[in-house]
């Protein structure tokens, strides 16, 4: 019937609407956003292989270097911290909520630098995360999820980005034909749950029949409670006590770090004295590449100022020959002038030749036919005389006799 037909068309605009595009970006702002999307998933891939990479760091030491193994080696003390802390959160330490929550975005922040490291030393040779990629390794299922789940949503945004005015107006009109839908479907579920009130009410009364049985089975429930609150009490006590002995495990370990951090300053400063030095010698490197670039450019000018006097040499040259042949084609003007008149002279001549030629031709083929005519009248004027002659011999003969 109608529902039907309805049901018909909105599959068929589905699957017109999801429908797999050509992927042709045909802007530059396009092809830069697919290219951050894809630039990102890759980073996300390579993020996602960190852990099996460390789990077999011995099998890959000589192909990952020394800089990447240490920044792998720190990153995975990082991560066993902050999977000890999240640990003991969750089983409820002596630690307060306040210092743990501090705790855990401090290393939440160095997780963060470690992965940003990691990551852009791998991006820094290429021909590693190519061999890493090729490892038949395999990814958490949450990581593939997400992987996954950003790939679609840059799908989606190349065929958000793809789609044309008329195609959005196309697909607003088929949104609107599935809300209708929708619509109906809602009015159909409306009476399906007066339906089921009605029945939920019928179930409620049965169980309000229930629940006077219920309530005699907890009035012998909290006499067990009660026994139960002694042994909860002393369970609390144990409790305490291992939360103070946790608290003095993690001071301990506080001060660990913070020695650490103090390490990591010095490393730092080291590390920027260094990169000045090194920053210095660029410096004059460029006043020296600067100094060869305006030596370059004096000479291109001398360079040019003699290409250009050349130049001026030989465009005085051409226009010059370029005079004289204005000359030479007014000349050739005037000359080709002539020529056509001698031509046409030529021509009328030599009509006048061919028409006095079938002039005498015609003339003498008509003097031919009169001397012809004028023979044959002849020949028969000389043959009737001697015809005439011949019965006249005749007749006097027979009048003889």
């Amino acid at each position: 019937g109608m529902a039907t037909q309805e049901k018909a068309t909105i599959t068929l605009g589905a699957m017109k609407m999801l429908d797999p595009r050509q992927l042709k970006p045909d802007s530059i702002e396009m092809e830069r956003i697919i290219t951050v999307f894809d630039e990102t998933i890759a980073k996300l891939e390579l993020s996602s292989l960190i852990p099996r990479i460390i789990d077999s760091l011995d099998r890959f030491a000589d192909t990952l270097g020394p800089e990447i193994t240490n920044s792998l080696i720190e990153h995975q003390k990082l991560s066993n911290e902050m999977e000890h802390l999240l640990a003991s959160s969750e089983e409820g330490g002596t630690m307060r909520a306040e210092e743990q929550q501090g705790c855990l975005c401090l290393l939440e922040q160095h997780l963060k630098c470690s992965v940003r490291n990691v990551l852009r030393l791998f991006l820094a040779n290429p021909s590693l995360c190519q061999a890493l990629k090729y490892e038949a390794w395999v990814r958490e299922s949450s990581a593939e999820v997400f992987i996954k789940a950003f790939g679609e949503f840059r799908n989606f945004m190349l065929e958000r980005l793809l789609t044309s005015p008329v195609e959005e107006e196309e697909k607003i009109q088929f949104m609107e034909d599935i809300s209708l839908q929708i619509e109906k479907n809602t009015e159909a579920i409306t009476a399906l749950q007066v339906e089921l009130a009605a029945a939920i009410q019928t179930r409620e009364e049965e169980i309000h029949k229930k629940d006077n049985v219920i309530k005699d089975l907890k009035n012998s429930m909290q006499d067990l409670t009660k026994d139960c609150k002694a042994g909860i009490q002393q369970i609390k006590q144990e409790g305490e006590k291992q939360q103070k002995e946790e608290l003095r495990a993690s001071q301990a370990r506080s001060a660990r770090l913070q020695q650490d951090i103090q390490q990591l300053g010095a490393q730092l400063n080291a590390l920027v004295l260094e990169h000045r030095a090194s920053e210095l010698a660029l410096r004059k490197r460029k006043c020296r590449v600067e100094t060869e670039i305006v030596n370059w450019i004096q000479k291109y000018d001398t360079d040019m100022g003699e290409k250009q006097a050349e130049y001026e040499e030989v465009h005085a040259a051409y226009t010059e020959e370029k005079a004289q042949l204005s000359l030479l084609m007014e000349k050739h003007a005037v000359l080709l002038q002539e020529y056509s008149q001698i031509e046409e002279e030529r021509r009328i001549c030599q009509k006048k030749k061919e028409q006095a030629l079938k002039e005498l031709t015609t003339r003498t083929l008509a003097a031919i036919r009169i001397q012809s005519f004028w023979r044959g009248y002849l020949v028969r004027s000389l043959f009737k005389s001697k015809r005439k002659k011949k019965k006249k011999k005749g007749e006097r003969k027979k009048a003889k006799k």
